[in-house]
């Protein structure tokens, strides 16, 4: 599957990589992000995950072909 990344996420993570892991989920996917940057887990349990352009829960379901886009929480004016 692919990862996409954003704002702060590049500073724990390449923008964009492939994960050879197999999760099944979106919260095995942040699980397994932790376990390659445990400095990441604060800003990875505030982020949001999309998968093809929709926002989906953690118990959605991972295709090894799927996109995944994480998004951390963002302020703007």
């Amino acid at each position: 599957m692919k990862i996409q990344v954003f704002a702060v996420l590049k500073d724990y993570f390449d923008k964009e990589f492939e994960l050879g892991a197999e999760v099944g989920d979106i919260a095995s996917l942040q699980s397994e992000l932790v376990r390659l940057n445990p400095s990441a887990k604060g800003i990875l349990q505030l982020c949001r995950f999309a998968v093809y352009d929709e926002f989906v829960d953690n118990d959605f379901r991972i295709e090894k072909n799927d996109t995944i886009c994480i998004f951390p929480p963002s302020s703007g004016g």
